[in-house]
């Protein structure tokens, strides 16, 4: 009888945290911290970033404003990939300041000559009709516009969960593209979802579901997680 008890009780301990309810439970609650973590590691370009008129001579105020953005967004997206959904292993805080820390320097290496290009992009368009710039030459830069955050969004991945030099990051960020468009694809609608998000509302509510677009851009990029794993890792 003993033995059966201690075995039942075993048993019990195993199975603690590991239902679907246990799991969504812990999904929630790293989705909740996560949140939080962002928002405060965002804050303070967030808040003026937000208070600034939608003006293109504002775009270098953006620019410096939204530099804590990609480190921020790396470690949601580091603590993410850690996260095993099981209640008795909880641990997203940890796992976003650890990721916070690795990849920081990676991220802002290419992350800030991003927001410096979009700004120089931003500017253009905003006075493409008093500098008399031809239509389709505003068709090509948005048209790069669109495929350097699509790139973006390939390199924050890659950046946040493997460990390549800088060059090598923005080459696969670039060959992955083509090679993996369903990701492409998928991250073009993220991309749209973001843009419509903020033109109707504002940036303080796509910074509230942050947590939600980085799950969303990693759930996204499993096939190139998948293949980037396979072949350009030992």
């Amino acid at each position: 009888m003993s033995g059966d008890a201690t075995g039942t009780r075993a048993g019990a301990r195993r199975e603690f945290g590991e239902g679907p309810l246990a799991r969504v439970a812990a999904l929630v609650y790293s989705l909740l911290v996560i949140e939080l973590l962002l928002l405060a590691a965002t804050l303070p370009g967030m808040v003026p970033l937000v208070l600034l008129d939608r003006d293109a001579s504002n775009a270098p105020l953006a620019v410096a404003c939204a530099i804590p953005l990609g480190p921020a967004l790396s470690a949601a997206l580091y603590a993410l990939r850690k996260h095993k959904g099981d209640l008795t292993d909880l641990k997203p805080a940890a796992a976003f300041w650890r990721g916070y820390r690795l990849n920081a320097g990676g991220v802002l290496r290419v992350w800030v000559p991003w927001l410096a290009l979009m700004a120089v992009l931003s500017v253009n368009l905003s006075h493409a009709r008093a500098a008399a710039i031809p239509g389709w030459w505003v068709g090509l830069l948005v048209a790069f516009a669109v495929a350097s955050a699509l790139w973006m969004a390939n390199a924050l991945v890659i950046v946040s969960l493997f460990a390549f030099r800088t060059v090598d990051v923005a080459r696969l960020a670039a060959y992955l593209l083509g090679r993996t468009k369903s990701v492409t694809l998928g991250n073009l609608g993220l991309l749209i979802c973001a843009a419509g998000l903020v033109a109707v509302a504002s940036e303080a509510v796509l910074a509230l579901a942050s947590v939600l677009f980085a799950a969303f851009l990693l759930r996204v990029g499993r096939p190139m997680i998948a293949l980037v794993t396979e072949e350009f890792t030992a």
